[in-house]
Formats: structure tokens, sequence, C-alpha cells
């Protein structure tokens, strides 16, 4: 993009072609962002994990979304992650029931996000997977990934995403169990073991 001085039709002036932030404080975070699973659900996973830039070191202040499907393997369609009160426009949050599949949480100042969604079920030839978007300081684009959770061994050498992909590769996608359905994912934006992002036509 090129900014014209008019007052000097010869002067041409460059500009950015995207703003880099982070601005992302301003107006994306929402309270209960990661709470994505009913409340008192039976298949309730938390997800938590870092960050990290090409250094290995964490960024403060990136966001992640994540969608997945229910424990059945179907997506949701209900609206209302965040819903706003129609009287004053304030933010009156998940109402604790109806599963949207969608959270976005902000990295606190280590560089840690945590979520709790459902375990995903199954769809078509995929192993169980939660799909992932990450916004950071430096990126001109957001990325795309995949959280796989570990366990079934034989729908995760299935899958065609990952058995596209080299073993350390794959590893990249795989959260680890940590017990108490509870799993690790750390997001390494760049460097040795960088996460496998994906692309969309």
């Amino acid at each position: 993009m090129t900014k014209i001085d008019t007052s000097r039709p010869e002067t041409v002036l460059p500009t950015p072609s995207h703003t880099v932030g982070p601005f992302y404080g301003h107006a994306l975070p929402f309270p209960g962002g990661g709470d994505i699973a009913p409340v008192g659900h039976p298949a309730t996973i938390t997800l938590q994990g870092y960050v990290l830039d090409g250094a290995g070191k964490p960024l403060p202040d990136a966001f992640v979304e994540l969608w997945g499907a229910d424990p059945d393997g179907r997506i949701s369609q209900v609206d209302g992650s965040m819903r706003r009160d129609p009287a004053n426009g304030g933010f009156l949050g998940r109402n604790g029931v109806e599963f949207t599949g969608w959270g976005r949480v902000q990295t606190d100042a280590a560089g840690h996000w945590t979520a709790r969604t459902l375990r995903p079920g199954a769809r078509g030839r995929s192993a169980p997977y939660l799909s992932v978007c990450v916004f950071a300081r430096g990126l001109l684009m957001h990325l795309f990934t995949r959280i796989y959770l570990p366990g079934d061994t034989a729908a995760l050498a299935a899958d065609p995403l990952l058995a596209g992909l080299e073993e350390a590769r794959r590893d990249t996608l795989i959260a680890e169990e940590q017990g108490r359905d509870a799993y690790r994912f750390d997001i390494r934006l760049q460097g040795e073991g960088e996460t496998v992002f994906l692309e969309f036509q």
C-alpha cells in the first residue's frame, strides 16, 4: 500500500501492509473465554501450555483460539460464547449449559494459557482433534494448527494429516498427557521444535 502526499504529487511515502500489534488486549479478550465446557460436564478436559517464540521465550500477549467438536464428533451450531445483555450491551458470558465448541484465551505474563473444553470425538477419517488459531506479536497473519490428544495409537496412525508428517514433526501436534484429564500443548512459533502450522487455500 502506498500513501500519496497530494500537496506534493511527486512524493510517495511507503506505509505498512499490515499493522503489527500487539493490540489484542483492547477488544478481543472476554471473561470466561477458556471455559468452553458446560459446567460439570463429565467429558471435560483441561488444556494448558505456553506460546513460545523462536528463542524459546514465552510470549505474554498472545491469543489462542480453540474450536472443537463435541464428544460425538458433532460441530456445534450454538451461538452465544460472547452473549451480550440486550439492555445495556454488557457481557453476559456463556450460559453454562450449551456447548459452542469455541473459546479464546490470552496468555498471561508468563506466556501461559489454559482452557477447559469437551473431549472431541472423531470426525471422518481424522483422529479427534481441536483446531487452533494463534495471534502473536510479530505475526502479520495468524497461524493455524491442531491439537491431537494422545491415547488412541491406531486413530493417530491412521489420521491423514499426521500420517504425512515425519515423526518429530508429528509429535508437535500431539498434546502431552498429564493425568486427571489434563493435557499440555506448547505452541512454538519457529525454531527448534516449531509447531506444524497449516495453510488453508
